[in-house]
Protein backbone atom coordinates (compact mmCIF):
# COMPACT_ATOMS: atom_id res chain seq x y z
CA UNK A 1 0.00 0.00 0.00
CA UNK A 2 1.34 3.20 -0.83
CA UNK A 3 1.87 5.97 1.32
CA UNK A 4 -0.88 8.06 -0.32
CA UNK A 5 -3.10 5.45 -0.13
CA UNK A 6 -2.71 5.03 3.22
CA UNK A 7 -3.14 8.92 3.94
CA UNK A 8 -6.62 8.53 1.75
CA UNK A 9 -7.40 5.92 4.56
CA UNK A 10 -6.80 7.83 7.11
CA UNK A 11 -8.44 11.27 6.16
CA UNK A 12 -11.72 9.20 4.74
CA UNK A 13 -11.40 7.49 8.61
CA UNK A 14 -11.73 10.35 10.27
CA UNK A 15 -14.22 11.77 8.15
CA UNK A 16 -16.35 8.87 8.89
CA UNK A 17 -16.10 9.10 12.61
CA UNK A 18 -16.82 12.74 12.76
CA UNK A 19 -20.36 12.55 10.63
CA UNK A 20 -21.34 9.70 12.75
CA UNK A 21 -20.38 11.64 15.73
CA UNK A 22 -22.66 14.70 14.58
CA UNK A 23 -25.62 12.10 13.81
CA UNK A 24 -25.29 10.58 17.54
CA UNK A 25 -25.12 13.98 19.12
CA UNK A 26 -28.54 15.30 16.72
CA UNK A 27 -30.34 12.13 18.24
CA UNK A 28 -28.83 13.07 22.05
CA UNK A 29 -29.78 16.48 21.78
CA UNK A 30 -33.29 15.47 20.56
CA UNK A 31 -33.67 12.76 23.49
CA UNK A 32 -32.77 15.16 26.14
CA UNK A 33 -35.29 17.92 24.47
CA UNK A 34 -37.97 15.37 25.24
CA UNK A 35 -36.84 14.30 28.69
CA UNK A 36 -36.82 17.85 29.69
CA UNK A 37 -40.12 18.30 27.93
CA UNK A 38 -41.98 15.87 30.03
CA UNK A 39 -39.33 15.72 33.38
CA UNK A 40 -41.84 15.53 36.69
CA UNK A 41 -38.00 15.39 38.43
CA UNK A 42 -38.62 17.92 41.57
CA UNK A 43 -36.11 20.02 42.48
CA UNK A 44 -33.09 18.71 45.41
CA UNK A 45 -33.70 20.96 48.37
CA UNK A 46 -30.03 20.11 49.74
CA UNK A 47 -28.34 21.72 46.08
CA UNK A 48 -30.73 24.36 45.79
CA UNK A 49 -31.21 27.19 47.86
CA UNK A 50 -34.38 28.57 49.29
CA UNK A 51 -36.53 26.18 47.96
CA UNK A 52 -38.91 23.61 49.27
CA UNK A 53 -38.58 25.54 52.94
CA UNK A 54 -39.75 28.72 54.68
CA UNK A 55 -36.36 28.96 56.42
CA UNK A 56 -32.82 30.22 54.55
CA UNK A 57 -30.75 27.59 53.67
CA UNK A 58 -27.44 27.43 54.88
CA UNK A 59 -24.63 25.77 52.20
CA UNK A 60 -21.03 24.70 53.78
CA UNK A 61 -18.35 26.03 51.30
CA UNK A 62 -16.57 24.01 48.86
CA UNK A 63 -12.56 23.25 49.14
CA UNK A 64 -10.35 24.47 47.25
CA UNK A 65 -7.59 21.88 46.04
CA UNK A 66 -3.93 23.39 44.13
CA UNK A 67 -4.25 22.16 40.57
CA UNK A 68 -1.35 19.49 40.25
CA UNK A 69 0.96 18.60 37.64
CA UNK A 70 3.94 20.39 35.70
CA UNK A 71 4.53 18.90 32.50
CA UNK A 72 7.60 16.07 32.03
CA UNK A 73 10.98 17.27 30.55
CA UNK A 74 11.07 16.94 26.95
CA UNK A 75 13.89 15.22 25.08
CA UNK A 76 16.54 17.95 24.08
CA UNK A 77 18.15 18.32 21.02
CA UNK A 78 21.91 19.94 19.76
CA UNK A 79 21.14 23.03 17.68
CA UNK A 80 24.25 24.96 16.68
CA UNK A 81 24.88 28.69 17.44
CA UNK A 82 23.28 29.48 13.72
CA UNK A 83 20.00 27.62 14.91
CA UNK A 84 19.10 30.23 18.12
CA UNK A 85 20.05 32.95 16.37
CA UNK A 86 17.59 31.83 13.54
CA UNK A 87 15.35 31.29 16.10
CA UNK A 88 14.98 34.54 18.12
CA UNK A 89 14.98 36.32 14.63
CA UNK A 90 11.30 34.98 13.68
CA UNK A 91 8.69 37.23 15.06
CA UNK A 92 6.43 36.69 17.56
CA UNK A 93 2.83 34.27 16.16
CA UNK A 94 -0.07 36.71 17.47
CA UNK A 95 -1.81 34.93 20.04
CA UNK A 96 -4.79 33.90 17.63
CA UNK A 97 -5.47 30.79 19.44
CA UNK A 98 -8.53 31.87 21.84
CA UNK A 99 -11.27 29.42 22.95
CA UNK A 100 -13.06 27.86 20.31
CA UNK A 101 -15.76 27.17 23.20
CA UNK A 102 -16.39 30.74 22.63
CA UNK A 103 -18.31 30.33 19.33
CA UNK A 104 -19.74 26.78 20.17
CA UNK A 105 -22.90 25.55 18.69
CA UNK A 106 -26.05 26.88 18.37
CA UNK A 107 -28.73 26.15 21.11
CA UNK A 108 -26.87 26.66 23.97
CA UNK A 109 -24.98 30.15 23.52
CA UNK A 110 -23.00 29.47 26.76
CA UNK A 111 -20.35 32.29 27.76
CA UNK A 112 -16.53 31.28 27.75
CA UNK A 113 -15.88 32.16 31.48
CA UNK A 114 -13.35 33.93 32.56
CA UNK A 115 -10.57 31.71 34.38
CA UNK A 116 -8.38 32.04 36.75
CA UNK A 117 -4.46 31.83 35.80
CA UNK A 118 -3.89 28.72 38.63
CA UNK A 119 -6.68 26.68 37.30
CA UNK A 120 -5.96 23.50 35.01
CA UNK A 121 -7.75 24.69 32.54
CA UNK A 122 -6.57 27.43 30.46
CA UNK A 123 -8.70 29.40 28.05
CA UNK A 124 -5.86 29.52 25.77
CA UNK A 125 -4.09 26.44 25.16
CA UNK A 126 -6.93 24.23 26.32
CA UNK A 127 -10.09 23.46 23.96
CA UNK A 128 -12.59 24.78 27.11
CA UNK A 129 -16.30 22.52 26.71
CA UNK A 130 -18.75 23.52 29.17
CA UNK A 131 -21.12 20.94 30.37
CA UNK A 132 -24.47 22.26 31.56
CA UNK A 133 -25.87 20.57 34.20
CA UNK A 134 -30.18 20.18 34.74
CA UNK A 135 -29.38 20.45 38.16
CA UNK A 136 -26.20 21.32 40.60
CA UNK A 137 -24.42 18.62 41.38
CA UNK A 138 -21.78 17.25 44.79
CA UNK A 139 -18.22 16.98 43.07
CA UNK A 140 -18.44 13.49 44.81
CA UNK A 141 -20.63 12.58 42.53
CA UNK A 142 -18.96 13.70 39.56
CA UNK A 143 -15.50 13.02 40.29
CA UNK A 144 -15.79 9.21 39.44
CA UNK A 145 -17.14 10.36 35.81
CA UNK A 146 -14.84 12.56 35.16
CA UNK A 147 -11.55 11.00 36.62
CA UNK A 148 -12.26 7.87 33.91
CA UNK A 149 -11.11 10.63 31.22
CA UNK A 150 -7.80 11.97 31.49
CA UNK A 151 -6.34 11.61 27.83
CA UNK A 152 -7.20 11.71 24.36
CA UNK A 153 -4.13 10.01 22.40
CA UNK A 154 -1.35 12.23 24.03
CA UNK A 155 -3.56 15.34 24.88
CA UNK A 156 -4.50 15.80 28.83
CA UNK A 157 -7.52 17.09 29.64
CA UNK A 158 -8.88 18.45 32.90
CA UNK A 159 -12.09 19.61 34.76
CA UNK A 160 -13.49 22.53 37.01
CA UNK A 161 -16.93 23.43 38.24
CA UNK A 162 -18.66 26.68 38.97
CA UNK A 163 -19.94 26.98 42.45
CA UNK A 164 -23.11 28.31 43.71
CA UNK A 165 -21.28 31.43 44.19
CA UNK A 166 -19.97 31.70 40.79
CA UNK A 167 -16.45 31.14 41.35
CA UNK A 168 -14.58 28.28 39.08
CA UNK A 169 -12.20 25.54 40.91
CA UNK A 170 -10.48 21.83 40.68
CA UNK A 171 -13.84 19.84 40.85
CA UNK A 172 -13.36 18.39 44.26
CA UNK A 173 -14.91 16.15 46.94
CA UNK A 174 -17.55 18.74 49.61
CA UNK A 175 -18.09 21.14 46.05
CA UNK A 176 -21.39 21.89 44.99
CA UNK A 177 -21.50 22.66 41.16
CA UNK A 178 -23.68 24.33 39.16
CA UNK A 179 -21.50 24.23 35.52
CA UNK A 180 -18.94 21.84 34.58
CA UNK A 181 -15.94 22.49 32.03
CA UNK A 182 -14.23 20.16 30.49
CA UNK A 183 -10.24 21.72 29.02
CA UNK A 184 -8.49 19.52 26.59
CA UNK A 185 -5.11 20.36 25.80
CA UNK A 186 -4.64 21.56 22.15
CA UNK A 187 -0.95 21.20 21.45
CA UNK A 188 2.33 20.18 22.78
CA UNK A 189 5.87 19.63 20.95
CA UNK A 190 4.72 16.01 19.62
CA UNK A 191 1.48 16.94 17.69
CA UNK A 192 -1.81 18.96 17.61
CA UNK A 193 -5.18 18.01 18.65
CA UNK A 194 -6.43 16.18 15.49
CA UNK A 195 -10.07 14.60 14.30
CA UNK A 196 -9.49 11.04 15.80
CA UNK A 197 -8.97 12.76 19.15
CA UNK A 198 -11.54 15.48 19.67
CA UNK A 199 -13.96 12.33 17.61
CA UNK A 200 -13.12 10.16 20.81
CA UNK A 201 -13.39 12.99 23.42
CA UNK A 202 -16.96 14.01 22.36
CA UNK A 203 -18.03 10.62 22.21
CA UNK A 204 -16.73 10.07 26.00
CA UNK A 205 -17.60 13.24 27.47
CA UNK A 206 -21.50 12.32 25.66
CA UNK A 207 -21.84 9.28 27.76
CA UNK A 208 -20.13 11.26 31.10
CA UNK A 209 -22.45 13.93 30.69
CA UNK A 210 -25.14 11.53 30.17
CA UNK A 211 -24.16 10.05 33.57
CA UNK A 212 -24.60 13.13 35.42
CA UNK A 213 -27.28 14.67 33.99
CA UNK A 214 -25.82 17.38 31.90
CA UNK A 215 -25.42 18.45 28.50
CA UNK A 216 -22.18 19.31 26.52
CA UNK A 217 -21.54 22.29 24.53
CA UNK A 218 -19.36 21.64 21.77
CA UNK A 219 -17.32 23.63 19.37
CA UNK A 220 -17.66 23.19 15.76
CA UNK A 221 -14.34 20.44 14.72
CA UNK A 222 -13.31 22.49 12.20
CA UNK A 223 -12.53 25.49 14.45
CA UNK A 224 -11.30 23.44 17.41
CA UNK A 225 -8.56 21.96 14.96
CA UNK A 226 -7.55 25.02 13.59
CA UNK A 227 -6.92 26.65 16.32
CA UNK A 228 -4.98 23.53 17.31
CA UNK A 229 -2.59 23.50 14.68
CA UNK A 230 -1.87 27.49 14.84
CA UNK A 231 -0.96 26.90 18.28
CA UNK A 232 1.50 23.85 17.71
CA UNK A 233 2.47 26.06 15.21
CA UNK A 234 3.65 28.29 17.86
CA UNK A 235 4.81 25.47 19.34
CA UNK A 236 7.40 24.68 16.54
CA UNK A 237 8.78 28.56 16.27
CA UNK A 238 9.75 28.63 19.66
CA UNK A 239 11.12 25.09 20.41
CA UNK A 240 14.76 26.22 21.30
CA UNK A 241 17.66 23.85 23.23
CA UNK A 242 20.65 25.99 23.13
CA UNK A 243 24.09 23.91 23.48
CA UNK A 244 27.71 25.19 24.70
CA UNK A 245 29.94 22.04 24.64
CA UNK A 246 33.15 21.99 26.44
CA UNK A 247 36.10 20.13 24.66
CA UNK A 248 39.21 18.50 26.86
CA UNK A 249 42.64 20.18 25.44
CA UNK A 250 44.24 17.51 26.69
CA UNK A 251 43.83 13.40 27.33
CA UNK A 252 39.91 12.37 27.70
CA UNK A 253 38.24 12.33 31.11
CA UNK A 254 37.75 9.18 33.11
CA UNK A 255 34.09 9.03 33.24
CA UNK A 256 33.98 7.64 36.94
CA UNK A 257 35.87 10.56 38.19
CA UNK A 258 34.04 13.14 36.11
CA UNK A 259 30.48 11.93 37.54
CA UNK A 260 31.20 12.23 41.28
CA UNK A 261 32.95 15.41 40.23
CA UNK A 262 30.10 16.72 38.67
CA UNK A 263 27.93 15.53 41.52
CA UNK A 264 29.93 18.35 43.80
CA UNK A 265 29.78 20.28 41.08
CA UNK A 266 25.45 20.27 41.92
CA UNK A 267 23.97 18.50 38.91
CA UNK A 268 22.05 15.37 39.96
CA UNK A 269 21.85 11.92 38.26
CA UNK A 270 18.28 10.99 36.77
CA UNK A 271 17.80 7.38 36.02
CA UNK A 272 17.53 7.62 32.20
CA UNK A 273 21.69 9.06 32.54
CA UNK A 274 21.24 12.55 32.28
CA UNK A 275 22.36 14.88 34.62
CA UNK A 276 20.40 17.77 36.04
CA UNK A 277 21.22 21.53 37.56
CA UNK A 278 17.92 21.94 39.34
CA UNK A 279 16.86 25.88 40.03
CA UNK A 280 16.59 25.33 43.79
CA UNK A 281 12.56 24.83 43.20
CA UNK A 282 12.01 22.00 41.74
CA UNK A 283 12.69 22.92 38.42
CA UNK A 284 15.41 22.45 35.58
CA UNK A 285 18.06 25.27 34.97
CA UNK A 286 19.86 22.71 32.29
CA UNK A 287 21.03 19.73 31.87
CA UNK A 288 24.43 18.19 30.96
CA UNK A 289 25.71 15.39 28.76
CA UNK A 290 28.53 13.23 28.51
CA UNK A 291 28.59 12.55 24.92
CA UNK A 292 29.86 8.64 26.11
CA UNK A 293 27.59 5.42 25.95
CA UNK A 294 26.92 3.28 28.72
CA UNK A 295 29.64 1.23 28.53
CA UNK A 296 32.61 3.86 27.92
CA UNK A 297 34.91 4.91 30.57
CA UNK A 298 36.46 8.23 29.41
CA UNK A 299 34.66 11.26 27.07
CA UNK A 300 36.46 14.30 25.82
CA UNK A 301 33.34 16.27 24.78
CA UNK A 302 30.68 17.52 28.11
CA UNK A 303 27.52 19.60 26.44
CA UNK A 304 25.33 21.66 28.78
CA UNK A 305 21.62 21.98 27.25
CA UNK A 306 18.75 24.02 27.87
CA UNK A 307 15.50 24.21 27.21
CA UNK A 308 14.91 27.68 26.13
CA UNK A 309 11.03 28.23 26.65
CA UNK A 310 11.09 25.99 29.74
CA UNK A 311 12.94 28.41 31.41
CA UNK A 312 11.92 31.42 32.67
CA UNK A 313 13.95 34.53 32.13
CA UNK A 314 14.26 35.74 36.16
CA UNK A 315 15.97 32.50 36.21
CA UNK A 316 18.85 33.43 33.91
CA UNK A 317 19.52 29.50 32.70
CA UNK A 318 21.73 31.17 30.04
CA UNK A 319 23.97 32.95 32.22
CA UNK A 320 24.29 30.14 34.58
CA UNK A 321 24.98 27.27 31.87
CA UNK A 322 27.94 29.35 30.42
CA UNK A 323 28.91 30.43 34.34
CA UNK A 324 28.77 26.49 34.75
CA UNK A 325 30.48 25.81 31.61
CA UNK A 326 33.37 28.34 31.89
CA UNK A 327 33.86 26.85 35.59
CA UNK A 328 34.03 23.20 34.01
CA UNK A 329 36.53 24.41 31.49
CA UNK A 330 38.76 25.99 33.57
CA UNK A 331 38.50 22.78 36.24
CA UNK A 332 39.27 20.10 33.52
CA UNK A 333 41.52 21.43 31.43
CA UNK A 334 39.34 22.03 28.54
CA UNK A 335 37.99 24.94 26.20
CA UNK A 336 34.02 25.84 25.81
CA UNK A 337 33.35 25.45 21.71
CA UNK A 338 30.21 25.66 19.33
CA UNK A 339 28.79 22.20 17.54
CA UNK A 340 31.04 23.06 15.09
CA UNK A 341 34.13 23.02 17.05
CA UNK A 342 34.96 26.77 17.13
CA UNK A 343 35.79 28.59 20.29
CA UNK A 344 33.31 30.56 21.72
CA UNK A 345 34.82 34.03 22.53
CA UNK A 346 33.24 36.44 25.37
CA UNK A 347 31.88 38.58 22.70
CA UNK A 348 29.76 35.81 21.02
CA UNK A 349 28.60 34.49 24.41
CA UNK A 350 27.50 37.56 24.65
CA UNK A 351 25.76 37.68 21.49
CA UNK A 352 24.15 35.02 22.51
CA UNK A 353 22.58 36.55 25.26
CA UNK A 354 21.07 38.95 23.60
CA UNK A 355 19.18 36.61 21.15
CA UNK A 356 18.04 34.61 23.92
CA UNK A 357 16.49 37.87 25.59
CA UNK A 358 14.81 38.49 22.34
CA UNK A 359 13.19 35.07 22.55
CA UNK A 360 11.45 35.51 25.89
CA UNK A 361 10.31 39.01 24.38
CA UNK A 362 8.49 37.22 22.00
CA UNK A 363 7.14 34.48 24.22
CA UNK A 364 6.05 37.16 26.37
CA UNK A 365 4.18 38.79 23.18
CA UNK A 366 2.29 35.62 22.45
CA UNK A 367 0.66 35.64 26.37
CA UNK A 368 2.97 31.96 26.77
CA UNK A 369 5.93 33.66 29.10
CA UNK A 370 8.87 31.29 28.99
CA UNK A 371 8.91 28.99 32.28
CA UNK A 372 5.58 29.69 33.01
CA UNK A 373 2.87 26.62 33.57
CA UNK A 374 0.97 27.69 30.00
CA UNK A 375 4.80 27.00 28.56
CA UNK A 376 5.56 23.92 30.36
CA UNK A 377 2.54 22.55 29.40
CA UNK A 378 3.06 23.20 25.56
CA UNK A 379 6.58 22.31 25.70
CA UNK A 380 6.08 18.95 26.98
Amino acid sequence: MTDLQTSLFIIGGAFLVGVISYNKWQEYKAKKSVERAFSGSHDDVLMTPGKESGEPQVRHEPQLFDAAGDADQAAMAEPSHDDIEQTAEQHALEPQFGNPASTAGAGHAVPAPALRKDLPVDDLIDCAIPLVLETPIRGDKALPALQSLRHVGNKPIHFIGEDLNGDWEPVAHGGVYSTLLAGVQMANRSNPLNEIEYSELVMRLRQIADDLGAEPDLPDMPEVINTARSLHQFVIEHDAQLGVNIQSNGAPWAISTLLAALARQGFDARPEGRMVMSDGDGGLLFSLSTNASAVAETTSRLTLLLDVPRVAPSRDGYGAMVACGRSLAARLGGVLVDDSNQPLADVQLAEIAGQVDAFYREMDAAEIPAGSVRALRLFS
